[in-house]
């Protein structure tokens, strides 16, 4: 018999806050974290904005040496984890954390520290590489880092699927929880990419908005769109068998109902411009929730702010949605953070269940161009109060890796 699942634990730190109580707010207050990138110098690169973790000191989080052997990939994945574990409550006493796993991903890992080691190898040749260069860069340390960190001793599994990899990391716990293989799981992506090659690298594919202005680079689904913003963070949430969480006492912010997940088998770097594989991502989530498209009350999208990305979903989301597509409320909140890759299905997933809890449907903000190809009820601007029952929080990865879930308000 399949297992219910439950969300008992939240935590975060990003370009908007530095904790769930802070992001939120920065969402119900329309806060847009991007700004200019102090992290390096700029000066030879046409982007200038990024999401950065505003007024990050490691020291508040890690001792000296701690701070050395972890990349930042590592250090926000604790944070988030550290936060969303002392959410939960769960200890030792009420919980065998022999059975509690860690589902993290990324998209790129420690790529600041290849970066680092990559030049003093060159500079000043083999024999000076940090011998912390392999664990601080591969891209599983997120999560071993986390299980080391809390001493859970469960499936430790990282997922690598682009800017899906969050959101197919709490797919994947969800499913590991209600077939019974794990009674807890910490789930979520952790991505900390601004660095000079990172922002080359996605800088020359064209991927990326050249403007200057803060409130108009991250503008999803606005006509003027012209490429995403890097964001950097991690998010993860505690997903729990409900029983266990009913139990112990826990706290239950929600149910997650449905996943779902598929290739557009169709381009490295580009969607399927009919968003077919999208399509049946979403469908796929609805089958196994067990719902009907017009339940969903609100959809918390991709929304990347590429011409192709916002295009592509909202085709998706009108074929899975049909007529209903245009009365549910869709908005992408990365006008306020950017683009986490391979952390955003995470951010985005805390960002909907806070939706359900306080009865508010995120605004799309920095929206003022309209496009007849993305004509969803996009929520511009402003927030909306309204009861939030279900919501299907979408991520859509490089290799045409597509994600779903599916969140409910938890009933009994």
């Amino acid at each position: 018999m399949d297992k219910r699942v439950v969300v008992t634990g939240l935590g975060a730190i990003s370009p908007i806050g530095n904790d769930v109580n802070e992001i939120w707010k920065s969402i119900e207050e329309k806060k847009c974290g991007i700004d200019e990138i102090t992290a390096f110098d700029t000066t030879n690169f046409k982007t200038k904005l990024a999401g950065e973790i505003k007024n990050y000191d490691s020291s508040k989080y890690f001792d000296v040496k701690q701070a050395k052997r972890l990349d930042k990939v590592s250090q926000y994945a604790i944070i988030a984890a550290r936060e969303a574990f002392k959410d939960s409550k769960i200890t030792k006493e009420n919980t065998n954390l022999n059975n509690v796993g860690i589902f993290v991903g990324s998209g790129i890992g420690g790529i600041e520290t290849i970066q680092k080691q990559c030049e003093t190898n060159t500079l000043k040749g083999n024999s000076r590489v940090s011998p912390m260069f392999i664990p601080m860069g591969i891209v599983n340390m997120p999560a071993g880092n986390i299980a080391i960190d809390l001493g859970l001793k469960g499936e430790s599994i990282s997922i690598v699927t682009a800017c899906s990899s969050a959101t197919h990391s709490i797919g994947e716990a969800y499913r590991a929880i209600k077939h019974g293989y794990e009674e807890v799981v910490l789930a979520g992506g952790s991505e900390a990419p601004i660095c000079e090659v990172g922002l080359a690298g996605f800088e020359n594919m064209k991927a990326l908005s050249h403007s200057t202005d803060k409130n108009r680079a991250s503008i999803p689904f606005d006509k003027e769109r012209s490429g995403f913003v890097m964001g950097e963070g991690a998010a993860v949430i505690v997903l729990e068998e409900l029983e266990h969480a009913k139990k112990r006492g826990a706290h239950i912010y929600a149910e997650i109902i449905g996943y779902g997940a598929t290739s557009d088998a169709y381009h490295i770097t580009s969607p399927d411009p009919n968003g077919e594989g999208g399509a049946r991502a979403m469908q796929r989530a609805i089958d196994d929730a067990k719902i009907t498209p017009e339940e969903i009350d609100y959809i918390n999208a991709h929304g990347t702010s590429t011409h192709l990305n916002d295009s592509t979903e909202t085709k998706a989301i009108k074929t899975v949605l049909k007529d209903y597509a245009k009365k549910v409320k869709v908005s992408s909140t990365k006008g306020n953070t950017g683009h986490l890759l391979g952390a955003a299905g995470s951010i985005e997933a805390i960002i909907s269940i806070k939706a359900i809890e306080n009865s508010l449907v995120p605004p799309t903000i920095n929206y003022k161009v309209p496009d007849e190809e993305c004509d969803l009820d996009i929520v511009p601007n402003e927030p909306i109060k309204q009861d939030i029952n279900i919501v299907m929080s979408n991520s859509l990865g490089f290799g045409g890796h597509n994600a779903s879930i599916i969140l409910r308000k938890y009933k009994n």
